[in-house]
């Protein structure tokens, strides 16, 4: 049987690297015990993961490592969308022999212009290869970045097509309208994730399940507690607190930022290394961000309990 889908806050997991760049597997486990503690689940391999510059057989490596280290699959959410369809269908189906709860799967992103009709022979394809009646899969939608939107029609298809395996959709297209559109489709059990902790008060009065967000990764706590609270008199309130924070955070590269913040929290600067083409911070930009976290009293509490 699939397994329950999911609802809540998720972090897509910033991946560490080591001073060659290659996947730092112990700061890895160390984060991801530390969001789960704080109410977070984990969108491994997610954009703030950096997960395009990471290969599929590093993916691999590091969903064994965290599976052996104790990280419960059932509270993971891989990203397995790749542009070759082969490398989807056997990151996809590891994920599912694994016990990974659900996987995020972009869609194949290199040629733009593509049609709907594409696409769908693309999700079908993976669905039919892995041939798995417990996956569970979470579609992509980031056009900024993609460029390949994913329709309203392109999404009632596929869950018309399989409606035991198109579990959800993470919105990342920043436009409301869109996310709403979702929201008022009614498909049956079908779980829409804001990809901004900006829309989450709004997305779960609309009926949604919750969102994957990039500040996730650093501010897990706070969202967390909106979405077990957003009916309470001080939801706006908590709404208000956490938009502020986010767009803090959005003043900045976002990848090298949470990196950043990780390494001064944790006083490790380790954790600030990304790979190219992205670069850490400039020198003043992370003077500004390390006066600004000050200045708001930014936490991230119970780090030493996970070093």
């Amino acid at each position: 049987m699939p397994a329950e889908r999911f609802s809540g806050v998720l972090a897509p997991v910033v991946t560490p690297f080591d001073n060659q760049l290659n996947p730092d597997p112990g700061r890895l486990v160390q984060h991801c015990r530390w969001l789960l503690s704080q109410g977070a689940r984990l969108a491994v391999f997610g954009t703030n993961s950096e997960a395009n510059s990471l290969s599929v057989e590093e993916k691999i490596h590091l969903l064994d490592m965290l599976v052996d280290q104790g990280i419960e699959p059932a509270s993971m959410m891989p990203g397995t969308g790749c542009c070759a369809l082969t490398d989807t269908v056997r990151l996809t189906r590891h994920a599912v022999e694994l016990g990974c709860a659900g996987v995020l799967m972009l869609p194949p992103f290199y040629y733009k212009g593509v049609s709907d009709a594409g696409l769908f022979a693309s999700y079908s394809e993976v669905v039919q290869r892995v041939g798995s009646a417990a996956l569970q899969v979470y579609l992509y939608h980031i056009p900024p970045l993609t460029q390949v939107p994913l329709s309203l029609a392109l999404v009632e298809r596929l869950v018309s097509a399989y409606p035991d395996t198109i579990a959800g959709i993470k919105d990342s297209s920043g436009d409301w309208q869109n996310t709403r559109a979702l929201l008022e489709a009614g498909w049956d059990n079908f779980r829409v994730f804001c990809g901004s902790e900006s829309f989450l008060l709004a997305t779960l009065r609309g009926g949604g399940a919750g969102c994957i967000s990039a500040t996730a990764n650093v501010n897990p706590g706070p969202i967390d507690r909106l979405w077990r609270n957003w009916q309470a008199a001080d939801a706006e309130a908590g709404q208000q607190a956490l938009d502020a924070t986010r767009e803090f955070f959005q003043g900045f590269s976002m990848i090298a930022a949470l990196k950043a913040t990780l390494a001064h929290y944790r006083g490790d600067p380790e954790w600030n290394r990304v790979r190219p083409p992205l670069l850490t911070l400039p020198e003043q930009q992370l003077q500004s961000l390390l006066t600004g976290l000050q200045k708001q009293a930014f936490q991230m509490p119970d780090l030493s309990r996970f070093p």
